[in-house]
């Protein structure tokens, strides 16, 4: 930047690394999206069980889904507008629900997430494997390494991953509305599509179309994600958001009708080694350049498909930390506006997922989805409560919106839950209570927290207090004069400490080091410590106990000076006796005060001209290495 240029307003540089709508759309609504490729396929899997007539019904069922996801499109502006903070379905549980619902809504979501993360993942690795079986066994691999790139990209800035997503999503768009537009304009197909039904056909039951229902709304998932993570766009946030979830609802809606239409125009089932989606694309587009273009975007969309929870789950672990359900550096942010614990929680949990089902796509679709329904259900039904007690002009229209929502979604997850339940769906309903019971617990903590340090409210005069400080020492060193010299700065009394142990060797030494001391007069007291176990901590424990016991003074510090390893490595090469003392008088004492005060070596560039070391040339071998500061030996 040169002297004439005015500087950057720290708002507008810290906007640039936001989202606009388009970079929301890729980034947020991959999932969603995504969800195409085996949404339609999920309702057809059902509806084959009843033959042609089933297959019938795909239309009409598909036509629900979108209506419920017109409902959840218009309820989730609604939250937008009123949230605009972020959070979702736990935002509006909180303020009309409680706090119970609204933990619960938020640890359905994180479950989602971390779920949503894995599926697209062993997805989209399925996809490439399908079409490279040589690959199979290193699917796991594949798949953590999938995952890899998709957290640093992260890790690098959500407005710079968005970018990065933002051709493979406008393409997968083109690739399906080719597919539905060339499918609609052909009366017969390309390739006619592999017929699999059963030789028996059945009745179609209000049961079936329920199940079928249930299972196309898995394509529904991600759809809450845009508004959870409102504060991730640009100014006018809110707004843009909303620009986004529209236009989610709007392409989602038109993929899903057309594909429906197609799948009953030609007839198409399940296929063992064939997914649906490429069935119809065969039939559209035929067996050529423009049918493996359609599969390799894809299987790019899938893999990709797992950055929504990326952009949706550390927005929400801020909102929990925010309010004190998970710890405070959830909600530290980095450059470039990256929630990065976040992020990495979620590709640890992720990864775990991938690792434990072996990569497996279909071991973890049991799990799916039944979580964000439990959102839905919860977001919808506050919402309802919102619009009673806004009130206004409409209100009644706009509740009626989210009640119907709220039914239709209990239903789902209602029919979700019986038809999975054996399958995999208890572990969510286990989890996501340990998790509630998590979060109450860290609010617990950080309300005891608060209540002792009183935050918020204005203290008593600071008042001076006498006080004593205890500094643990070895021998001489420089680390014991600069321990010494700040224990003066702190305290109105200082004694120094060592422990020696009942060894004729020890004792030469600990006898040595008196004459020193006393040669170097820093005018502080040195108290030996004897004992008969060659134990460091207890000694010193018993001695801080005494002095608690008397009760003269209002301050007992312990100031431990160590010296901080030029490199992490270098650490392992240090003697630990300060973690060791820390560790022994916290559990030892009541109401000392550790002050472990680590020096840079690096730091000191010259001698000490203030500080001698008498006789230091004769001080005994092993001298060094008998007290209780880190002296780096």
């Amino acid at each position: 930047m040169s002297a004439r240029e005015p500087p950057v307003p720290v708002a507008e540089h810290d906007d640039k690394h936001r989202l606009t709508a388009i970079e929301g759309l890729a980034a947020l609504s991959l999932d969603a999206l995504s969800s195409v490729a085996y949404g339609p396929e999920a309702i057809v899997v059902v509806l084959v069980a009843a033959g042609t007539v089933g297959l019938e019904y795909t239309l009409p069922v598909t036509v629900a889904i979108v209506v419920l996801l017109t409902v959840l499109v218009v309820s989730y502006r609604q939250v937008i507008a009123a949230f605009p903070s972020g959070g979702g379905a736990y935002a509006v549980a909180k303020r009309h629900l409680g706090r119970r619902p609204s933990l619960v809504a938020a640890a359905s979501l994180i479950v989602d997430y971390v779920l949503n993360a894995a599926v697209g993942v062993s997805a989209g690795v399925a996809a490439l494997t399908s079409a490279f079986p040589e690959l199979y066994g290193a699917r796991v691999w594949l798949c953590l390494a999938v995952l890899a790139l998709i957290t640093g990209v992260n890790m690098w800035g959500v407005a710079e991953a968005a970018r990065s997503f933002i051709i493979p999503t406008l393409l997968f768009i083109i690739a399906i509305g080719a597919v539905i537009i060339g499918g609609l304009v052909r009366s017969q197909p390309v390739v006619a599509p592999v017929q699999h039904l059963p030789q028996t056909v059945t009745a179609v039951s209000l049961l079936l179309l329920l199940r079928a229902f249930a299972s196309g709304c898995s394509a529904l998932t991600g759809v809450e994600a845009i508004a959870n993570a409102v504060p991730q766009f640009r100014k006018p946030r809110a707004r843009r958001a909303q620009h986004t979830e529209v236009w989610l609802g709007v392409l989602l809606g038109v993929m899903l009708l057309g594909l429906a239409i197609l799948i009953k125009k030609f007839h198409v089932t399940p296929a063992p080694q064939e997914t649906v989606l490429a069935q119809l694309t065969a039939a559209s587009l035929g067996h050529n350049a423009a049918f493996y273009f359609v599969q390799l975007i894809t299987t790019v969309l899938l893999a990709l498909a797992a950055n929504t929870s990326f952009g949706g789950l550390p927005v929400l672990a801020s909102l929990l930390a925010r309010d004190n359900f998970l710890p405070h550096l959830f909600f530290l942010r980095a450059d470039r506006q990256v929630y990065r614990y976040g992020v990495s929680v979620l590709a640890v949990a992720a990864a775990a997922l991938l690792v434990v089902a072996r990569g497996n796509t279909q071991a973890l679709v049991p799990l799916f989805a039944i979580g964000v329904f439990v959102g839905f259900t919860l977001s919808q039904a506050g919402m309802v409560r919102h619009w009673r007690l806004q009130g206004g002009r409409g209100w009644r229209g706009r509740a009626i919106i989210n009640g119907v929502g709220a039914v239709l979604t209990t239903a789902a997850l209602a029919i979700e839950l019986i038809s999975k339940f054996t399958e995999g769906a208890w572990l969510i309903v286990l989890v996501i209570p340990l998790l509630v019971l998590m979060f109450d617990r860290i609010h617990r903590i950080y309300d005891r927290i608060g209540q002792l340090l009183e935050i918020g409210k204005t203290p008593p005069p600071p008042q001076r207090m006498s006080s004593l400080v205890v500094v643990p020492v070895g021998g001489m060193s420089r680390l014991t004069a600069e321990g010494i010299s700040a224990a003066l700065s702190l305290g109105d009394e200082v004694i120094a400490v060592t422990v020696c142990y009942a060894d004729p060797d020890d004792e030469a030494a600990d006898a040595h080091f008196r004459e020193q001391w006393q040669a170097w007069h820093p005018n502080v007291p040195l108290v030996t410590l004897y004992t008969q176990h060659r134990s460091l901590a207890p000694p010193i424990v018993n001695y801080l106990r005494q002095i608690e016991a008397e009760d003269r003074y209002h301050r007992l510090v312990v100031l431990i000076p160590e010296m901080q390893a030029l490199h992490q490595w270098q650490r392992i090469l240090h003697n630990q006796r300060g973690f060791v003392l820390d560790r022994a008088i916290q559990e030892g004492t009541a109401n000392v005060v550790i002050c472990r005060l680590r020096f840079r070596p690096n730091a000191w560039s010259g001698p000490a001209a203030a500080v001698t070391y008498p006789d230091a040339a004769a001080q005994p071998q092993g001298s060094g290495q008998r007290g209780a500061a880190d002296d780096g030996g």
